[in-house]
């Protein structure tokens, strides 16, 4: 029961005002007071007796406290007495020390002995007043905690959304650092576990309103303080004098002194070890309660799982391109009188790396063995074919330089490793060795396993195709292996391609292949080119044929004719369009 379950009751008779139609509804709560201890009962042609105002008032929910026009107190219902014990009737109500009760009609509130209380006045006739005071300190006690579950769901829904994006560790440590302040401290500084006997550590300071501002740096795992050394080996160390005045002394607390900071150290959660360990440092006036340490706990976990993340994204992204790297074509070895013009584009442009291959190796006589090829399939297991083959390659051309030969001496170990591991690995080749010659030209002998026909730009401007012809490499024991001698003189070019360039699908109807015959005429009036410019032209031309759709594994190597010591023609006339 509150009081606006009472309505019009005057402290001077003890008696319920009659509600008229002009008047409001009756137990409204326009004046509760505390009644006198005992009513006189009403006369017996009055009606029935007046019920007990003093222990209906007691059950109020509010106290109430009336007062007279001159501030003294009247009446004081039971409530009151026990919310305001300083509150005596007979006295002034400003006597009663109690200033929350000063207050404007609309209301406040105030703390009182541990207590919530809100008060609000009405004003009486005759120059009284009343105060309604009721105890609101559980309700305002749940809206407040309420409230911080909000603001921590928020918080951490922030920084999950902020840490699930950086995928290397710098940038997640700077968001873990960034993120922590202002709301969890005013300094925090992040020290990721030691690598190579090194730890990097990152720091973030609140600057006024500013956002918050990052350093980072370098520092010997053997000269990290004791409290982030125990918190990188999973302790978490409290707040103590001695944790304040290292971090003090260690520079990390920039603007807070030893005798004002509370400091706090958590782990990061790893997989095996923490990934590292988070100082956060606030001035006094706010000590980490068992909130905030329950708060920054769940931080840390959420800051060492993204940290975690991110390391092993990058140590797999360095064995990727470690190994990635080992399986990239690479680009021919030097030879005298010749120039080189390599160009490569995988099917799948993430992986950088796909089933076509290309190469050459130095021999002994001045010469080289060179190889352009396709292996089954596409992806990670065709370049790890590529790399097999290639390593073959490297081992077999120092016993046998002949390239019909060597190709069968890889044809058999295509089938040995095809029996060990009960795979089918096959490919196509063509695989040559060039000898430069006195007048400054070169000889060529290529073999030829399956693959599409060299190409040869004449000086005169004339494309030939080499009649090179043979059978896949990989597949059958002793297989037919075609072989062929090309004379290039000075400034002619062999060109060596795979089925990526001719079988590309594009044009205006996004189906049609390119074609040998597009390609011929790409390569009419391009005989003056360098090697280098030749092979980047096909490319091009090919994948402007594509218009940016699916392709397979392209590969082109030219090999030029330079002579002896001349140097490279410029290459300044047109080039005809594609039809």
């Amino acid at each position: 029961m509150t009081a606006a379950d009472v309505r019009d009751w005057d402290p001077g008779d003890g008696r319920i005002a009659t509600p008229s139609a002009a008047r409001a509804p009756a137990w409204s709560a326009d004046v509760p007071v505390r009644p006198p201890a005992a009513l006189p009962p009403l006369a017996p042609d009055r009606g029935p007796p007046a019920p007990d105002w003093a222990e209906v008032v007691e059950h109020f929910r509010e106290g109430l406290i009336v007062c007279d026009d001159a501030g003294v107190v009247r009446q004081l219902s039971p409530v009151a007495e026990r919310l305001l014990p300083e509150v005596a009737v007979g006295e002034l109500l400003a006597a009663s020390g109690v200033a929350g009760l000063r207050t404007s009609p609309a209301g406040g509130e105030f703390g009182h002995r541990g207590r919530r209380l809100r008060v609000r006045e009405v004003p009486l006739s005759a120059g009284r007043s009343c105060h309604y005071v009721e105890d609101v300190t559980e309700s305002v006690t749940r809206a407040d905690a309420l409230l911080a579950e909000r603001a921590r769901s928020a918080f951490l829904a922030v920084v999950g959304e902020k840490l699930g994006n950086p995928l290397h560790p710098d940038r997640a440590a700077a968001a873990v650092v960034r993120l922590a302040v202002p709301t969890l401290a005013e300094v925090a500084v992040l020290v990721l576990a030691p690598r190579s006997g090194r730890a990097r550590w990152w720091r973030a300071t609140r600057v006024d309103d500013e956002a918050p501002g990052v350093d980072s740096g370098v520092l010997n795992a053997v000269d990290l303080p004791v409290a982030i050394d125990e918190g990188l080996a999973g302790a978490e160390p409290h707040t103590l004098d001695w944790l304040v005045e290292q971090a003090v002394e260690a520079g990390w607390l920039p603007g807070l002194d030893a005798v004002d900071v509370s400091v706090r150290v958590v782990p990061l959660p790893g997989r095996d070890l923490p990934a590292g360990a988070l100082l956060v440092a606030r001035r006094s006036a706010r000590y980490y309660d068992e909130a905030d340490v329950d708060l920054l706990r769940a931080f840390a976990a959420r800051a060492g799982a993204a940290l975690t993340t991110a390391v092993l994204y990058r140590d797999q992204a360095e064995v990727a391109d470690t190994l990635q790297a080992s399986l990239l074509p690479v680009e021919p070895a030097e030879v005298p009188g010749v120039q080189w013009g390599t160009a490569y584009r995988p099917a799948q442009a993430g992986l950088r790396i796909g089933g076509d291959f290309y190469g050459s190796h130095r021999l002994p006589d001045g010469g080289a063995v060179f190889f352009l090829g396709d292996v089954a399939g596409k992806g990670v297991e065709a370049a790890v074919f590529t790399g097999q083959l290639r390593q073959c390659l490297q081992a077999l051309h120092r016993v046998e330089s002949h390239p019909a030969r060597l190709l069968g001496l890889l044809n058999d170990a295509l089938l040995e490793t095809t029996l060990a591991h009960g795979q089918g690995r096959f490919a196509t080749m063509v695989l040559g060795v060039v000898r430069p010659r006195r007048d400054g030209g070169v000889t060529l002998t290529m073999s030829g396993g399956g693959h599409l026909p060299p190409l040869v730009l004449r000086s005169s401007g004339e494309v030939e195709t080499v009649g090179l012809s043979g059978m896949l490499i990989g597949v059958v024991p002793d297989p037919r292996i075609g072989e062929v001698t090309v004379e290039l003189a000075p400034g002619e070019t062999c060109l060596l391609y795979s089925d990526g360039v001719t079988e590309a699908r594009g044009g205006r109807r996004g189906d049609e292949q390119f074609g040998v015959d597009r390609l011929l005429h790409a390569l009419g009036g391009c005989h003056r080119m360098p090697a280098p410019a030749l092979a980047e032209r096909i490319e091009q031309v090919t994948c402007d044929w594509l218009a940016h759709g699916d392709h397979d594994d392209i590969a082109v190597l030219a090999l030029r004719a330079t002579g002896p010591h001349s140097r490279p023609a410029r290459h300044l006339h047109a080039v005809p369009a594609l039809p």
